[in-house]
């Protein structure tokens, strides 16, 4: 053995024992997945076993009043539920009969609609503090449904029929349940309630599917733009009622923009009373609101500005007589009691079911959101799957009595919040405010003209119209966020309500896509002697170690990206095999060339044979040639995958694809920091190499590195620049 041999082996001993040797964690065998016959089974039995612990449990979680009631403490909570009641029953009888003309019903049914849902509400939620009953995106939302079902069955439209008993025959227009003569009274309360029982049966059927967790794919941005875009389309469809002007609600999209139209066409018509009315209530209602905002910490409930408006507009209509004198428009008479329960229109389903789902969606996504934020407040836990039941049912038994969609409102719950709620007891306490209405005090809201119950509309869109000069700070915050809220708005707003959910919906989901799609490619660098490696664009001090690059890629690697993996992590790195190979192929051609030339005639025999030897040396040689990115000196890459959430099968591939082209190019790929859905990914993938061609790959691609320094550390051991010895050994 020659000294330079002994000194080679000398030093391959020494790397063999000072090789550095990585953690090393054994994983957790898994159980046995069971086959689908015994997870049915299983199931089966579950769910349909029957035992007394089970019945309760059952009963209990369908009814929370049976948990809270027997443990209610009257001494502490009776005062504070018994004021909160009153005082939203209070707001609830002007806002009730107000929102009633949204939703293009009587004044009576939005009465019964606050009193029902506050009685069900109480029995099966699982808020303490939210309030149920009418909310005004979904007044218009039903409203818009009745307007269009209404010309569909060919009634005039309001203002052009004497009061709401004008009539129609029903034959021949697809509803033949209906086998009489029904007045426009009549047939909207039929359609509200319809598409209310179609509601909560959606709502329902969700709750049952255990899908209560779609509610977090609604974003608060989201939310807050329909919102905003609806109330938009609410303030232009009241302000008719503010000039006193007798045009119909158009129908389909772009609604804003005609009702403007119609609005400016016809303003030579205004009703001078209710102009007048309306510019007197506005003036008196808006500052009050802000004075009850701005003091609400001091005042123990807010100051119900909003009854005493209708009163005093009550009487004033009545003694002067303005429906005969000045044709101001009027609630009409309102009868007392109940009616008697009645089914929905079962021929009407067909054509209000998409209009019901989205309705459902809504109603329990602002249900939902809301209990959950007064429950984090004050330190409970609610069941979003039990919310879907209650609101679903809060939709369901009302509509037999013909009421409308309900849902949590965010105004009434701050009140109840504020006035000492502390549990749905207040909501039964709301029930008996409405139930004495609705017995007695309703007929004597006959003379109430229409254009003050839209001043009430108009006044309480106030918050959500104020998120329009937030755009600003949320733009600076988060500008996808703020681009979801805009496009939500916008569409909701000019081109259709419905319409604008569904493209929040899609620009959201479109939006966490794009993230993966943009995802940020880093290169990493250690932090002095410490065993932390971070971004070197984004921190001082780092180096980087040689001969290998740390690459990391904060997105997960999934077929819409895998491609873009591949180009951020080629010009990251600084070495794309495609060039590379192009590069050698160009350099191999000129080499030979210049041998060609340079070569006598008589040797062309040998040549031809040193071409071939030297295209065969060539292709299984694992040196780098030098070029203009310094790639020459690179040996390794390690990826970190911390930031991979998951990998699909095109992900793997990408990783596969990636380590054998730079495996032909002489470089080592390892990954570094894999979490365990993406190591399973891995292994069923089949990124590691099967036992027969370890050897030939290496055998560092079958080890799992769980931190970035034991690939680092890992790979300089075993390599030398270029597979070359250590000549000063």
């Amino acid at each position: 053995m020659t000294l330079g041999e002994d000194c080679c082996a000398t030093a391959e001993h020494r790397a063999e024992s000072d090789l550095h040797h990585p953690l090393i964690l054994e994983r957790v065998e898994k159980e046995q997945e069971e086959n689908w016959k015994s997870i049915a089974s299983h199931q089966l039995k579950k769910h349909c076993s029957c035992t007394p612990e089970k019945v309760k449990a059952k009963v209990l979680g369908f009814l929370p009043i049976l948990k809270w009631l027997p443990r209610y403490q009257p001494r502490d909570w009776l005062l504070g539920d018994a004021m909160s009641g009153l005082i939203v029953g209070i707001l609830l009888v002007p806002q009730s009969i107000a929102y009633s003309l949204l939703a293009g019903q009587d004044p009576i049914y939005g009465l019964y609609t606050s009193f029902f849902s506050s009685i069900i509400y109480a029995l099966l939620g699982t808020s303490r503090h939210i309030s149920v009953g009418i909310f005004g995106v979904l007044c218009l939302l039903v409203g818009q449904v009745v307007d269009r079902e209404l010309a569909v069955a060919g009634y005039l439209t309001e203002n052009d029929s004497d009061g709401n008993y004008s009539t129609a025959l029903l034959s021949g227009q697809g509803n033949d349940s209906i086998a009489m003569t029904c007045d426009r009274s009549c047939y909207s309360i039929i359609v509200g309630a319809t598409v209310t029982f179609t509601a909560g049966v959606y709502q329902v059927l969700m709750g049952v599917l255990q899908v209560g967790f779609v509610s977090v794919y609604l974003s608060d941005s989201l939310l807050s733009g329909f919102a905003t875009g609806a109330s938009l389309t609410i303030l232009t469809s009241q302000l008719k009622y503010l000039l006193g002007l007798n045009i119909p609600r158009p129908q389909g999209w772009f609604t804003l923009v005609k009702t403007w139209y119609s609005l400016l066409t016809n303003l030579g018509d205004t009703n001078m009373c209710d102009l007048v009315t309306s510019v007197l209530c506005l003036l008196v209602l808006v500052p009050a609101k802000e004075l009850n905002d701005r003091f609400k910490s001091k005042l123990k409930a807010p100051i119900p500005f909003e009854l005493f408006v209708v009163i005093v507009a009550t009487l004033a209509s009545h003694f002067g007589q303005f429906n005969t004198e000045y044709g101001s428009g009027v609630a009409g008479a309102i009868p007392t009691g109940f009616m008697s329960p009645q089914l929905p229109s079962w021929s009407l389903i067909p054509n209000v079911a998409v209009d019901a789902f989205s309705i459902a969606v809504v109603g329990f996504a602002i249900t939902v959101s809301l209990s959950e934020m007064f429950a984090k407040k004050h330190g409970y836990a609610v069941d979003a799957n039990q919310e879907m039941y209650a609101i679903g049912f809060c939709n369901i038994l009302p509509s037999f009595f013909r009421c409308f969609t309900t849902s949590a409102a965010l105004t009434k719950t701050l009140v109840k919040e504020s006035t000492g709620c502390q549990t749905q007891l207040s909501g039964l306490v709301t029930a008996l405010v409405l139930l004495l209405v609705l017995l007695v005090i309703a007929p004597l809201f006959y003379s109430l003209q229409k254009c003050v119950l839209a001043v009430i509309i108009v006044v309480n869109l106030r918050g959500a119209l104020r998120k329009i000069t937030d755009v600003p700070r949320m733009w600076r915050v988060n500008r996808i966020d703020a681009s979801i809220w805009l496009v939500t708005m916008a569409t909701s707003a000019l081109v259709n309500t419905e319409l604008g959910l569904l493209v929040g919906v899609l620009v959201s989901a479109f939006c966490v896509l794009g993230r993966t799609q943009r995802a940020q490619a880093r290169e990493l660098g250690r932090a002095g002697t410490r065993e932390l490696y971070e971004d070197l664009a984004s921190y001082r001090g780092l180096r980087t170690q040689p001969g290998v690059t740390v690459f990391r890629y904060e997105a997960p690697i999934y077929y819409a990206n895998q491609s873009l993996f591949k180009t951020s992590f080629y010009r990251k790195v600084g070495l794309d095999p495609v060039e590379e190979r192009a590069r050698r192929r160009k350099l191999e051609k000129k080499k030979r060339k210049q041998q060609e030339d340079a070569a006598p005639p008589e040797r062309s025999k040998e040549r031809g044979v040193m071409d071939k030897e030297d295209k065969t040396e060539l292709g299984a040689t694992k040196i780098l040639m030098p070029n203009e990115n310094g790639s020459a000196s690179l040996r390794s890459v390690v990826i970190d995958c911390s930031a991979v959430l998951f990998l699909d099968t095109a992900g793997v591939n990408a990783l596969k694809e990636v380590r054998k082209d730079y495996h032909d190019l002489g470089v080592t790929v390892l990954l570094a920091r894999c979490n365990t859905s993406a190591l399973d990914s891995l292994e069923r993938g089949g990124y590691y190499p099967e036992d027969n061609a370890r050897k030939e790959e290496g055998r560092e691609n079958r080890m799992v590195f769980f931190t970035i320094d034991d690939a680092v550390r890992y790979i300089q051991n075993i390599s030398a620049p270029n597979g070359v010895c250590d000549t000063n050994c």
